[in-house]
């Protein structure tokens, strides 16, 4: 089978990365999974999927454990991402999560680092902390998670606020709560935005609407939500699976744009807000 081009995304510090990455959320946790999970990962390398978002968090560093051994011997073909816990996001705690989470990843730097959310540490003494891992080489980047429109207006008038790379936050066809006001502020900013849990967490595919519309333009339910979302120049899906088939399908989705009309019905079928709506996260 032949794929489409993995198409790529601009950051604001420089780096294109792959509009069409891959989650970890809940990898590690099942040893009985874990060649599989390995396996699933270095065959999405081998497609091109080249950003691995991971986290501190996710199965208390077992995740972060198992992507550092799925990328062993190929780290520099990876956009690294992981996130820092909010409790760990002052001056000397950012310094250990980072130096722990480097050594479960088995790497001397994380590409893009974010805040997972936001805690009780003043966002002011975590850009320093974020500052000093740059410095240090740690960390090349920095971006957030979870951060609603109002945060992220607090956080760009801070010192230093204006480098942030990116807020990643819960988007797919069943959750469009951000294109109210926080898509629109990341476009005026230029700050692209990183969607999790693009197919609801395997909830969409079972989703009767979307089956029919999918069975009706040649797709599966999964490639209609990520291309809806890749059609978009400006986010950044990232995807979970430990299944080399489903990898492929998910990919395919570049192969399977929709035409202004599709995503018309789509909008009749997942209407877009009519209002704000609180920042929703799983």
């Amino acid at each position: 089978m032949v794929h489409s081009p993995v198409k790529t995304v601009r950051m604001p510090a420089g780096d294109r990365v792959p509009a069409l990455g891959q989650g970890t959320w809940g990898m590690g946790e099942n040893p009985a999974l874990r060649g599989q999970e390995i396996a699933s990962l270095r065959a999405g390398l081998d497609l091109g999927l080249r950003v691995v978002d991971t986290a501190e968090m996710y199965g208390e560093g077992r995740t972060e454990s198992l992507v550092g051994e799925a990328i062993a011997g190929r780290r520099d073909e990876v956009f690294l991402i992981s996130k820092v816990y909010p409790q760990n996001a002052s001056l000397k705690a950012m310094q250990t999560a980072c130096t722990n989470s480097l050594r479960r990843l088995k790497t001397d730097r994380i590409d893009l680092y974010l805040l997972h959310w936001a805690g009780s540490v003043p966002m002011e003494e975590t850009l320093n902390a974020f500052a000093r891992l740059q410095s240090d080489g740690h960390v090349r980047s920095w971006g957030v998670s979870n951060l609603d429109t109002a945060a992220m207006n607090e956080l760009w008038a801070l010192p230093g606020g204006g480098g942030v790379q990116t807020n990643q936050v819960l988007y797919n066809l069943t959750r469009r709560g951000v294109e109210w006001d926080l898509l629109p502020w990341l476009r005026e900013h230029g700050v692209p935005l990183m969607a999790y849990s693009p197919i609801e967490q395997g909830r969409l595919t079972r989703h009767r609407a979307l089956v029919d519309f999918a069975r009706n333009h040649g797709m599966t339910p999964a490639q209609v939500a990520l291309a809806w979302l890749l059609a978009k120049d400006d986010v950044i899906v990232i995807p979970k699976t430990a299944s080399a088939a489903r990898l492929a399908e998910n990919l395919d989705a570049l192969a399977h744009p929709l035409d202004a009309a599709a995503q018309a019905q789509l909008d009749r079928l997942f209407p877009p807000p009519h209002g704000a709506v609180p920042l929703e996260m799983l």
